[in-house]
């Protein structure tokens, strides 16, 4: 059954912004020629993470935005999530500032996600315009992911994407996670689609995307898989660690032990002695520290953090 575009009655576009002079302009009137065919209210949201250029000059030339400034530099993790607190559109749009994600898909993606009563769609880059080196750390990235958390979706990485409200209202994001926003939707029970767009060279500026956020990312990624697995019960991956240890620990003084009677080795002289202590020591330890956080974390569940993440300058209204 085929729904209509038209049917949604407010869609939010969030459009994160870093040192993007140059391209914002005429990426606005590619957005806005994108969305001239459906009736909906369509919400512009762009946000700017700290650029030190004139991007937010450019930003404020715009009529009919929405502008969340803020105070510095976090990374676009932070800004989508700024961005996906402010939206009101029942359907949220997201795409970079850089002009690669082409605007001309995004009717494409809207369709896609309410033919297949979707909660999300993904966009896939499936020929990419970047350099070598940038490709190749993706796809290594992408071999992590499905290792360590079965991530199955091909573009993790492409901003250009069409959620539900009900999906981003449910993140609270940092760091590197954007790269694995499919993968915690796809935990909590979300319905995630892909289609391959478009991916265009960029004219304008340079990438700010780097091999030290790759690192970070693949930081991120063990972080998530321990969220996934043990936030609920962290007792149980250190219980599993300090069994081990002290399975390995028995298994040394069992040994020494042995050698003292059969060989008449002293203990003090003997490797597997204190090969034993140290797993029985590192056993305890982990023990201790399965206790320790989840102790922690049942405490941040109950208790509200009075320290904001980020910060907003200024919400500008054009």
């Amino acid at each position: 059954m085929t729904t209509n575009i038209n049917q949604i009655k407010r869609i939010s576009v969030i459009v994160p912004v870093y040192n993007e002079a140059g391209n914002i302009i005429p990426l606005h009137k590619e957005i806005k020629d994108s969305l001239a065919s459906i009736k909906s209210n369509i919400e512009i949201i762009y946000v700017n993470d700290g650029s030190t250029d004139d991007s937010l000059i450019e930003m404020c030339s715009l009529q009919d935005v929405s502008i969340l400034d803020l105070n510095r530099n976090y990374g676009q993790s932070v800004a989508l999530d700024a961005g996906f607190k402010a939206a009101t559109g029942e359907i949220i749009v997201t795409l970079d500032g850089d002009g690669q994600n082409d605007p001309c898909d995004i009717p494409h993606l809207l369709q896609k996600f309410e033919e297949d009563h979707l909660d999300v769609v993904a966009g896939w880059r499936k020929k990419r315009n970047d350099p070598w080196n940038i490709r190749f750390i993706t796809d290594v990235a992408r071999f992590f992911r499905r290792l360590i958390i079965g991530d199955i979706i091909h573009d993790s990485g492409c901003t250009l994407r069409v959620y539900r409200r009900a999906a981003v209202k449910s993140l609270d994001i940092g760091g590197e996670m954007h790269r694995y926003i499919l993968a915690l939707l796809k935990w909590k029970g979300f319905r995630i689609g892909e289609l391959e767009v478009n991916h265009r060279l960029r004219t304008r500026g340079r990438s700010n995307y780097g091999s030290s956020k790759a690192f970070r990312g693949l930081i991120d990624l063990v972080y998530i898989w321990f969220i996934h697995k043990y936030s609920d019960r962290p007792v149980h991956l250190f219980g599993y660690m300090g069994l081990t240890s002290l399975g390995l620990a028995g298994l040394s003084l069992f040994w020494s032990l042995y050698e003292k009677i059969m060989k008449g080795l002293s203990l003090n002289r003997n490797g597997w002695f204190f090969i034993g202590s140290f797993f029985f020591l590192a056993g305890i330890i982990f023990f201790s520290f399965g206790i320790v956080i989840d102790i922690v974390i049942r405490m941040q569940l109950t208790l509200s953090p009075n320290e904001k993440r980020y910060y907003i300058r200024e919400i500008i209204k054009k």
